[in-house]
């Protein structure tokens, strides 16, 4: 059976309550982030009694009633029209319900269903706790005993919250303890645009034998520093990853064709399924889109990496979603499989 012959019949709205399992501090540029949040979703009812649910990725058009799933979205591109984009994930996953197939496969199924995942939690709390470097190793071994085996460390700390000095010597002194604590692990970094370009290559400098994994976000968005990076670190393995934030995408496109981005980390919601689905054919390096802030996102860039495929690893948000049932996604060794089920194989209690 078609899209086109399901009719869409009813939109609704609801929420779901992540829920991280413990406090998540600051990071270069902003403060706590909390303990979970609320998020909305929209669920898409048929007249043929399928269903289809997701994050809001924007606003969510009441004016689909009515209208067949085949007018809303291709499976083969995405959703059809740029004021559909809202409804990315309830679409993706409505035809996924419609055609009995697990979205991974609608996306291409490119890439292995089981994907490495690195803990996405690992913030400053050695600002927030009176034991220091400590209180970050001890979220490193409560993330280790969960599963994890890739840490990405927040740092940044003299850019708003330590004098520079001060600040760039605790990040040097937890990167180093956490790698001495876990010598097998990958350990990647994330600065938040929190340095600038010769305070970063000193700072690889003091922990160039720490073997990172990726360095994310050092500095401002900026071609020239990026290729400065880029021949630093000429001869090491290291990665350098950007995108996230506020992402201009032509000019990093360009960067990345040059060589000097690794891997581009634009947000799986707010840049969208969709927008993923364009703009993968046309980069020249690997991609991991931005999970940061629901384990539910974790879930949906992983299918986007079983789909597309060249996405070496995801972002874990450690943490569970009330009313949700992850339980056909499954967690072993800091890898994550993702489910054969329809659509995101997800399902709403």
């Amino acid at each position: 059976m078609t899209l086109d012959r399901h009719f869409v019949h009813r939109v609704e709205h609801s929420t779901i309550q992540s829920r991280y399992p413990r406090t998540v501090g600051r990071n270069a540029r902003l403060g706590s982030h909390g303990n979970g949040g609320v998020d909305d979703v929209v669920i898409l009812h048929t007249d043929t009694g399928k269903t289809g649910w997701g994050l809001a990725a924007g606003p969510v058009p009441e004016e689909v009633v009515g209208r067949s799933v085949g007018e809303l979205i291709d499976p083969a591109t995405g959703v059809t029209e740029p004021g559909l984009r809202g409804l990315d994930f309830a679409l993706h996953d409505l035809a996924g319900q419609i055609l009995d197939l697990p979205v991974h496969a609608l996306l291409g199924g490119r890439g292995s269903t089981t994907i490495p995942i690195y803990d996405g939690a690992i913030y400053f709390a050695d600002l927030d706790d009176a034991g220091g470097v400590d209180a970050v190793l001890a979220h490193c071994a409560a993330d280790d005993a969960a599963g994890y085996r890739a840490f990405k460390l927040k740092i940044g700390r003299g850019n708003r919250w330590m004098d520079r000095a001060a600040g760039d010597a605790r990040d040097i002194e937890v990167t180093r303890a956490v790698r001495a604590a876990y010598p097998k692990h990958r350990i990647l970094v994330d600065a938040n645009d929190g340095y600038d370009c010769d305070g970063f290559i000193e700072y690889l400098e003091a922990v160039a034998d720490c073997d990172l994994y990726w360095v994310e976000e050092p500095f401002l968005d900026d071609a020239d520093d990026l290729a400065r990076l880029k021949k630093h670190l000429q001869g090491s393995q290291t990665l350098i990853a950007e995108g996230e934030s506020n992402p201009d995408l032509e000019p990093l496109l360009e960067i990345a064709a040059n060589g000097d981005i690794d891997v581009l980390l634009m947000d799986v919601v707010s840049f969208g399924l969709t927008s993923w689905r364009e703009v993968m054919p046309r980069i020249a390096c690997q991609a991991s889109p931005h999970a940061w802030g629901l384990p539910l996102k974790t879930l949906y860039a992983a299918q986007l990496a079983a789909g597309l495929g060249n996405v070496p690893t995801v972002e874990g948000v450690p943490g569970t979603t009330d009313g949700v049932d992850t339980s056909a996604y499954r967690w072993a060794d800091g890898n994550l499989t993702v489910p054969d089920r329809p659509g995101f194989g997800l399902t709403l209690a």
